[in-house]
């Protein structure tokens, strides 16, 4: 069984080996489920006591930290010559991110939200996915693309900055309040190691038990490991629903597509030290289907102002959709490679 790239476990086989794989999964799960209370309350404390509209933190702090397993794994793929998948994996997470998991926020909470606020970053992002698009067309992302798509990445911190700062200077926080900083800060940190933790010991545990039950392996990875890289922002939203932070989940929605497409994903091919190959079935299908994503959960909110519940629904028919293809490209079904 494998956690962060280390094998550990490797004497068990059989049934112990199932038997700790649960006791795993069990623990995977009660830290990602406590570990997000933990998160989204200390992030939402920290928006409003500081004043900062929390569309802003969630897609800065809470997407930063979201984030930062596929950061830390991305740099080691690049360190260790494997950046060439960084793309495939950047995109489909994107677009599980955007399908997926704003697909049932969407659902669940549809509602108003700042359309000056939503609308640059919203356009950044979308933006993003175009350009990356265009940049790959000769099937290489080039090094020096890197710094195109750093500098819709300086745009989007930027702006939060600025509306940080506006926000901060419209409210105070009170004596009482101060005091609970060290805490609140203590609790975020907690908060996102367990989640990151959680969910690193449920896809491990999770693609173990499927394996030791005989489930094949192109299942587990169209389902415990598809949705075991978007775990955090799934649990984090997850989370946010429950106790009414819409604005927090789409934040942290946008902020991490934006993260990996003109943080992550640039680094990578500097890391790399030359153009990354891009695949045909990045640039006919992959590319196109993530633009569409993007293209829905932004145009008409910038439009209207606002999500609708119809977005959401729009969304998970995406997902649902993309995931069959790719079940029915790898099992040969079609064949578009």
């Amino acid at each position: 069984m494998e956690f962060f790239g280390f094998t550990l476990f490797s004497g068990l086989s059989g049934g112990r080996l199932l038997a700790v794989a649960a006791v795993i999964f069990v623990v995977g799960l009660v830290l990602t489920i406590k570990g997000g209370d933990w998160f989204v309350d200390s992030a939402s404390w920290f928006a409003e006591a500081t004043g900062i509209p929390k569309f802003v933190v969630g897609a800065t702090v809470v997407s930063f930290a979201t984030t930062l397993p596929e950061l830390l794994v991305s740099v080691r793929a690049a360190m260790n010559g494997s950046a060439q998948l960084a793309i495939g994996n950047a995109i489909g997470s994107v677009t599980a991110n955007t399908t997926l998991i704003m697909g049932v926020s969407l659902v669940a909470m549809a509602g108003i939200i700042s359309r000056k606020s939503f609308s640059l970053k919203g356009g950044l992002l979308l933006g993003a996915i175009v350009g990356l698009t265009l940049l790959s067309l000769g099937g290489l992302l080039p090094t020096w693309s890197a710094f195109v798509l750093w500098a819709i990445f300086l745009i989007f911190m930027v702006s939060n900055l600025i509306e940080g700062k506006k926000g901060a200077e419209n409210d105070e926080i009170d004596v009482y309040e101060k005091k609970d900083i060290p805490s609140k800060i203590l609790f975020f940190i907690i908060g996102t190691a367990s989640i990151v933790f959680g969910a690193e010991f449920l896809v491990s545990s999770g693609k173990t038990i499927a394996l030791g039950i005989g489930i094949s392996e192109t299942i587990i990875g169209f389902t415990v490991i598809a949705l075991g890289t978007s775990l955090p922002e799934l649990v984090t939203t997850l989370t946010a629903i429950r106790k009414k932070e819409s604005a927090l989940s789409v934040g942290n929605i946008v902020g991490a597509n934006i993260i990996d497409t003109t943080l992550i994903l640039p680094l990578c091919a500097v890391i790399n030290g030359s153009a990354l190959p891009v695949e045909r079935i990045n640039l006919i299908f992959d590319f196109p289907i993530c633009i569409l994503a993007c293209a829905v959960a932004v145009i008409p909110t910038i439009i209207m102002g606002r999500f609708k519940k119809w977005q959401g629904f729009a969304l998970l028919t995406i997902y649902a959709l993309y995931m069959l293809f790719l079940v029915l490209n790898e099992t040969g079904a079609i064949m578009l490679k």
